[in-house]
């Protein structure tokens, strides 16, 4: 009577035994599977595999900001862009786009050249002088960008190309010079590093683009030297 009871009882711990085992490794799974599908779901990743959820949501609310402003920018030039459009429709019929102004050609000017800007006998600066002309002979402040050479002829091919600089519109027209006696633009460029010497003749070659009219304008001047 005893063994049987015994082995009922046996049967009945190993029983409750896989039961709890059973349960232990349904919450395990559970939980493993819950824990996956929360990481899937925002992103979450350990701090050394990437950044953290926190801060791509504080990159995309920068880059979301980003945008707004490109937006709002795009719009304001956009209503710029009507009102200039309605200012134009309301001109004349014989007011036409070259008849605002017409750029005849540039002029390197003849005070162009080297110069010691510091006083140490040593002329390190390169200036040139340069006017746009309209159609009637008169200096204007035309729109556009200019392509700035630096010639030793006397020197072999491929070597006297002694310095190129170019002038965006931006900058272009912060030089803008004015006189009692000529308007020009005024450009300065250092060349201590390019020439290493004044007894000879070197040549500046300048090329304007108009902005306006899309043409291209050159002009070239020999400087002597002094």
């Amino acid at each position: 009577m005893d063994c049987p009871r015994r082995m009922s009882k046996i049967k009945s711990q190993k029983s409750k035994l896989w039961n709890h085992r059973f349960a232990m490794m349904t919450s395990l799974i559970f939980h493993f599977a819950f824990c996956s599908l929360i990481l899937s779901a925002v992103g979450c990743q350990p701090a050394d595999e990437g950044p953290s959820l926190a801060l791509q949501i504080e990159n995309l609310t920068q880059e979301k900001a980003r945008l707004q402003e490109q937006i709002e920018q795009a719009k304001g030039e956009n209503e710029e862009l009507k009102e200039q459009l309605q200012t134009l429709s309301g001109l004349p019929a014989d007011v036409r786009l070259e008849n605002m102004y017409r750029l005849e050609r540039i002029r390197l000017g003849r005070l162009s050249g080297f110069f010691d800007k510091d006083n140490d006998d040593k002329r390190e600066t390169l200036i040139v002088y340069v006017t746009p002309y309209d159609k009637d002979g008169d200096g204007i402040k035309a729109t556009g960008s200019m392509n700035v050479q630096l010639w030793d002829l006397n020197k072999p091919e491929g070597e006297s190309l002694l310095g190129e600089w170019d002038v965006p519109p931006g900058e272009l027209k912060k030089t803008w010079f004015k006189t009692v006696l000529a308007v020009n633009y005024r450009l300065t460029f250092d060349v201590s590093d390019k020439v290493e010497s004044f007894d000879e003749a070197l040549t500046a070659k300048v090329t304007f683009t108009d902005y306006l009219t899309g043409k291209v304008f050159k002009d070239q001047l020999v400087i002597k030297p002094r």
